[in-house]
């Protein structure tokens, strides 16, 4: 039953959810978090904190771990596969039908609604972490890491891998 659960949990989001990683990481935390509680919203955070300093997607990291620290190994393998198959199944057939109309005023008008639904989906995601953030480490942690990964960012233009890592390591000495 919990690999099926597991495939479930994954597979959903990664049908319905357009738009890459960043885009289905708030229907996988609805389903990890909120539906079936493998996680609480903490470790649900930290796992994506980690998952974005390492390399590869980051639904299939995701997925990898909550598979496993669920059911194992073989929970790893159904979660991956829920993850990954639908994607590519959808994507073959989407982008022949896109790909067909691509001059479609409709298909134009699609592609523009799904920037701004994603960068909300994104505010909504980021703001329960930052609440979280708040929580745990406090209003005075969470601002001077942002400010710092902000000035990074921002005016130095380091790479996001190497403030996560900075972000992973204040956390660690200050934090832990």
């Amino acid at each position: 039953m919990i690999y099926w659960e597991l495939f479930l949990a994954f597979f959903i989001p990664n049908i319905i959810g357009y738009g890459g990683g960043p885009a289905i990481i708030p229907l996988i935390e609805a389903e990890v978090v909120g539906r079936y509680g493998w996680m609480n919203a903490q470790q649900f955070a930290e796992t994506l904190a980690v998952g974005n300093a390492l390399p590869s997607p980051i639904a299939t990291k995701m997925a990898g771990y909550v598979g496993y620290d669920v059911a194992g190994a073989g929970g790893a393998v159904v979660a991956v596969f829920a993850t990954v198959v639908p994607s590519l199944l959808l994507m073959i057939g989407a982008l022949g039908v896109l790909y067909r109309h691509r001059e479609s005023p409709r298909v134009k008008r699609m592609s523009q609604w799904v920037r701004p639904v994603i960068a909300l989906m994104m505010a909504w995601l980021t703001l329960g972490f930052f609440l979280e953030g708040v929580g745990a480490a406090g209003l005075f942690h969470t601002l001077l890491i942002a400010a710092a990964a902000a000035v990074a960012l921002l005016r130095f233009r380091t790479h996001p891998a190497f403030v996560v890592m900075a972000a992973l390591a204040y956390g660690g000495l200050f934090l832990g």
